[in-house]
C-alpha cells in the first residue's frame, strides 16, 4: 500500500507540475516543427500544424527586415514589427518570439499593455526611454527606469507596462518574448473600444468617471 501511494503522490505532482506549465509554450518533443496550413498533410501540435520535417528547408526559420523603421505616424507615435510563429513558422513550439518597437521622437509611446502569454526583455538601440511596468492586485507597484543604448529592461509576464521616448529625437527598441506568439493586450483600447462596447454603465462605475466622459473615450479611435 506504502508503494502505491508513493506512486499516487508522484502523479499527482506530476499533474500539478503539468498544469502549471501549461500556462506557457511546452518545452518541444522534436527538433523543431514548422507550421503548416495544409490540414491534410499535418499533425497538430501546439496551435499550429507541423510540416513533415523531410520537406522543412531554410526559409522556414528566416525572416527579413527588421532593419527597416516602422511608421510611427499615429496618434500613440509608435510602431511595433512583430515576428513570431506567423512570420516564422519554425518559431512553432520553440517558444520565443521577436519584436521591434520605433518610437517617435518626443512623446512616442507604446501604451500600457500586457501579453498574456510571454515575459519580454527589452533592449534599447536608440534614444531614451522612460519604461515601467505595474503588478498585480493589491499592491500595484510600479517599477520604472530610463534607459539608454544597451540597457535592457525585462516586463514579467501578464503585467502591465508600458514604453514613453523622453527624448528629442527618434528611439528604436528590440525584444525577445517567451512565446511563440505572446499575445497582446492593449488596456485602453480592450477596455474602451471593445467590439462590442462595454456597457458604458460598468466603466462610469467602475472607473469613477461621468458616463459622458465614457462615452466620449468608447467614441474615440484607439491604436493597439
Amino acid at each position: 500500500m506504502k508503494g502505491i501511494h508513493s506512486v499516487l503522490v508522484v502523479f499527482a505532482l506530476l499533474a500539478f507540475t503539468c498544469s502549471l506549465a501549461s500556462a506557457f509554450d511546452p518545452s518541444p518533443l522534436q527538433d523543431f516543427c514548422v507550421a503548416i496550413n495544409d490540414l491534410k498533410n499535418g499533425v497538430f501540435v501546439n496551435g499550429k500544424f507541423c510540416k513533415d520535417p523531410k520537406l522543412a528547408e531554410a526559409d522556414d526559420f528566416f525572416y527579413s527586415g527588421l532593419n527597416k523603421p516602422g511608421d510611427t505616424s499615429n496618434k500613440v507615435g509608435s510602431n511595433v514589427t512583430t515576428v513570431n510563429v506567423d512570420q516564422i513558422p519554425g518559431l512553432n513550439t520553440l517558444g520565443i518570439s521577436l519584436v521591434r518597437i520605433d518610437y517617435a521622437p518626443d512623446g512616442g509611446l507604446n501604451p500600457p499593455h500586457t501579453h498574456p502569454r510571454g515575459t519580454e526583455i527589452l533592449v534599447v538601440v536608440e534614444g531614451t526611454l522612460y519604461v515601467g511596468f505595474v503588478t498585480s492586485n493589491t499592491d500595484n507597484r510600479l517599477f520604472t527606469k530610463v534607459l539608454n543604448p544597451g540597457d535592457v529592461f525585462v516586463f514579467p509576464i501578464g503585467l502591465i507596462h508600458f514604453q514613453f521616448n523622453i527624448g528629442k529625437s527618434r528611439a528604436v527598441a528590440f525584444a525577445g518574448l517567451s512565446s511563440q506568439n505572446a499575445g497582446v493586450i492593449t488596456i485602453a483600447k480592450a477596455v474602451f473600444g471593445s467590439d462590442p462596447p462595454i456597457n458604458p454603465d460598468v466603466l462610469t462605475k467602475a472607473f469613477q468617471l461621468d458616463k459622458n466622459v465614457v462615452t466620449y473615450l468608447q467614441s474615440r479611435f484607439w491604436s493597439d
